[in-house]
């Protein structure tokens, strides 16, 4: 299984890009053991802010068929979203709006977990909903996901590991979702 896994944000020292990195290990670890992890940074992806007169004059960026295509070649997504006013990132919904003309079905029928850490208490509860009822219209399909809040409090950097059960407990529910048994059919196409 080829696992695709990224933080949505171009944050170098983001505690999503930490998240997704314990995340993907412990899938690795927990659930498929077979996993091979491909990890992307959105900084290698940086392209001009989206705008039709841009496209017309220059086309799609080739960073945004790279990100399109490395989506294509996964068998599963596993995203950590950080969350800024209640939303995603400048720097993924740029490349999301361009990828987007590319295929609107861009996350390309992937089953997928969502992610979020965040400082305060919401535990990302904003981006995580909006990204769960926008993934099915852009062809993904959410088996799972969990906000982990109050990240200094949540998260041992020494260990490497999530302190607080309840955060353990929803962080494997949540990746459990991505093994075969609990497949729920592919997304819209």
């Amino acid at each position: 299984m080829r696992l695709l896994a990224f933080a949505a944000t171009n944050s170098r020292r983001s505690i999503n890009r930490q998240l997704v990195e314990l995340a993907a290990y412990q899938f690795k670890r927990d659930v498929r053991t077979d996993a091979q992890i491909e990890f992307l940074d959105l900084n290698d992806f940086e392209i001009p802010i989206y705008s039709i007169d841009r496209e017309n004059e220059s086309g799609l960026p080739p960073q945004a068929h790279a990100f399109f295509e490395k989506i294509g070649a996964a068998d599963a997504l596993l995203i950590s979203f950080a969350e800024h006013n209640g939303f995603v990132t400048a720097a993924w919904k740029n490349l999301f709006d361009w990828m987007s003309r590319i295929d609107t079905k861009l996350w390309q029928g992937k089953p997928m977990v969502i992610l979020a850490a965040t400082p305060g208490p919401r535990a990302g509860a904003g981006v995580l909903q909006s990204q769960e009822l926008l993934a099915p219209h852009f062809g993904g399909s959410v088996r799972g996901s969990a906000g982990i809040g109050r990240w200094k409090e949540a998260y041992d950097p020494e260990k490497a590991a999530l302190i607080r059960i309840e955060d353990q407990v929803a962080l494997s529910s949540a990746l459990a979702a991505l093994a075969p048994e609990h497949a729920q059919g592919t997304a819209p196409q």
